[in-house]
């Protein structure tokens, strides 16, 4: 059974140690506190000689440093002369400190740049989920079925997969236009929410590449039909719902080693074991949900932050509920992909929408009822 949705009522000014915040959503269960966010209208700073495509995905270097991988196929013609390399880095404040990427030798750099990790040893990760057959302006037309593993400073040391390679969900050598990957440092493993062409987790040795396992909606094998465009569902049957993926577009890795992956078209969170075993499910089918992932960066991680409809919703990690929502004036809307610094920061980068920095202003007590 699924978790119960609590209520969400709306408060609109308050006080936090003396700091005013205003319009950020809570909820209506009495003695609950939670986040606030406020939208930091300063945040970045970009180099006047360049312009930024669309932002698809944030991460963080150990310094909080925020690393933005951008689409600068994306940028209208009369600007590409001034397109930034897709790689650009700022720090906090949104000054910029360096940038690199692109196509070069002995790598296939994505076509459609999608996602960007850092792990905990400092190397970042990168891939696409452009299709051959989606007809974007600028792109050759191959599938990205490949992962990247470079320095922070541009060299490059690993690629799992090759582009236009892909065999299928059971092919344990490539990924098919995957989303997102986050590494375990308990391991060394690189989890992989490929999920655009693919329907499944697929994990592999972060250090090799060798694949490990995979699984798919339920901790079940991996299946599903490869579309180049994004199937939308118009029906959602009652009950666990849809029996395979649709679109596995983000996957977090809880300091507790649970697995949470946002299957976004089936507007879900699945939460699994490091093996692939299905624990529990919060389903929100009534308006887009699971777009992204990011955890609050407490100790215990309490709260999970879901990309729903028009906000960003809070749920508490441990019981699947839904206990807020963030949703401060002028945020640009609930993110592609989101990521958290660790003083609670949030970040959002919404493909066509721009990207934009949240500041953490601390914990507030819910309204009463």
């Amino acid at each position: 059974m699924l978790p119960k949705i609590i209520r969400v009522a709306t408060l609109l000014v308050g006080v936090i140690a003396g700091i005013h915040f205003t319009h950020f959503a809570v909820a209506a269960d009495a003695g609950r506190s939670l986040p606030v966010f406020e939208v930091d209208a300063t945040w970045p700073k970009i180099p006047p000689q360049w312009k930024l495509g669309h932002p698809s995905s944030i991460a963080f270097d150990a310094q909080d440093n925020v690393w933005v991988l951008h689409r600068p196929r994306t940028l209208k013609p009369a600007d590409t002369a001034m397109a930034a390399p897709p790689v650009i880095v700022f720090d906090g404040a949104g000054n910029y400190l360096k940038s690199w990427g692109g196509d070069g030798a002995g790598y296939d750099w994505p076509q459609r740049e999608h996602g960007i990790h850092i792990d905990y040893k400092g190397y970042v990760w990168l891939g696409g989920n452009n299709c051959p057959e989606s007809g974007h302006t600028g792109l050759k037309q191959v599938a990205d079925d490949a992962l990247l593993k470079f320095t922070q400073d541009g060299k490059f040391i690993l690629q799992i997969g090759r582009s236009n390679q892909s065999k299928g969900d059971q092919d344990t050598a490539n990924v098919h236009r995957a989303a997102d990957v986050r590494v375990d440092p308990k391991t060394d493993e690189l989890y992989v929410a490929d999920g655009y062409g693919n329907h499944r987790v697929i994990v592999f040795d972060a250090n090799t590449g060798a694949f490990k396992r995979m699984w798919g909606a339920f901790g079940k094998p991996p299946g599903g039909v490869d579309h180049c465009d994004v199937t939308r569902v118009k029906s959602f049957p009652d009950g666990d719902g849809l029996p395979d993926y649709n679109v596995v577009h983000a996957i977090r890795i809880a300091k507790d080693g649970m697995i949470y992956v946002a299957d976004r078209e089936n507007r879900r969170v699945q939460v699994f074991t490091a093996e692939g075993r299905f624990v529990r499910q919060l389903a929100r089918t009534a308006t887009a949900f699971a777009r992204n992932l990011a955890f609050s960066p407490d100790p215990e991680q309490q709260f999970l932050y879901v990309g729903a409809g028009k906000d960003i919703a809070i749920v508490d990690r441990k019981t699947l509920e839904v206990v807020g929502s963030i949703a401060p004036k002028g945020m640009i809307g609930p993110g592609h992909h989101i990521e958290v610094d660790s003083k609670g920061n949030l970040y959002i980068a919404q493909t066509g929408g721009g990207m934009q920095k949240l500041i953490f202003k601390g914990i507030a007590p819910a309204a009463p009822r």
